[in-house]
């Protein structure tokens, strides 16, 4: 048995909270911490939609996201991608990450007119930056539909379903659950699940770092995945009927 950095179990998740209404101008916000990771989620509304879905006669909303590391959420400060004249690889990677997670438990024919982005600031990063964006920008677009739909806006909640991640990974030979930053690092096979609340699989991003992996091990993985998530779930659950 490993002793993690932070003395957790090997299924263990980290203390994770949302905290709600941290952007007053935004349609649905929230604070959500994995551990010592923390990203604000925030979600607007504009009541229009992008031009390609005009041009190609796609009818419905759109949904989207915006993903960054503020300067001051790494050890060494880290660079905005406007002063560098163009965004990184990752970036573009998560917040393409975090619009596909999102709509894939969105009806966007009931969003007719209107487009929805998530902003996902990361304000701390300890690993599973990724993960806890897509989880808590979930809660943020689902205060904003609430709103949406008691305004009159919406005539239905968009929503099918919910959302959640976390990361998995194997640590010093052993599968663990959400991984945090000294754990990432040093991590032989580093995996981010998404899945929605009824248990089915939005994506898996698995990857040795110079490692490989057998299929038990990646068996173990997702079994871990699914057991993170269906706690996450829960507690986004009990955070919006809050």
């Amino acid at each position: 048995m490993i002793i993690r950095p932070d003395n957790r179990s090997v299924d263990q998740l980290r203390k994770i909270e949302f905290k709600t209404g941290v952007a007053p101008y935004a349609a649905g916000s929230v604070l959500v911490s994995f551990g010592n990771t923390r990203v604000i989620c925030a979600a607007s509304i504009e009541e229009k939609t992008p031009s390609w879905m005009h041009a190609q006669g796609v009818k419905g909303g759109w949904l989207t996201a915006e993903y960054s590391l503020l300067p001051y959420s790494t050890l060494e400060r880290k660079p905005r991608d406007i002063s560098r004249g163009k965004l990184d690889g990752r970036t573009v990677e998560i917040q393409r990450l975090i619009g596909r997670s999102l709509r894939a438990v969105v009806d966007l024919e009931k969003m007719e007119g209107m487009t929805m982005w998530l902003d996902c600031d990361v304000l701390q990063a300890d690993g599973g930056t990724r993960t806890a964006a897509i989880s808590g920008a979930y809660v943020a677009a689902k205060i904003a539909v609430a709103k949406l739909v008691a305004a009159g806006k919406l005539a239905t909640d968009p929503f099918v379903d919910s959302v959640a991640a976390v990361s998995v990974g194997i640590y010093q030979d052993t599968p663990i659950l959400d991984l945090c930053y000294i754990e990432d690092k040093d991590a032989s096979v580093d995996s981010n699940i998404v899945m929605t609340g009824s248990g089915r699989f939005v994506e898996v991003q698995s990857s040795g770092e110079e490692a490989t992996f057998s299929p038990e091990e990646l068996a173990q993985l997702i079994a871990l995945g699914k057991k993170g998530i269906a706690e996450i779930s829960a507690m986004q659950a009990e955070v919006l009927r809050k």
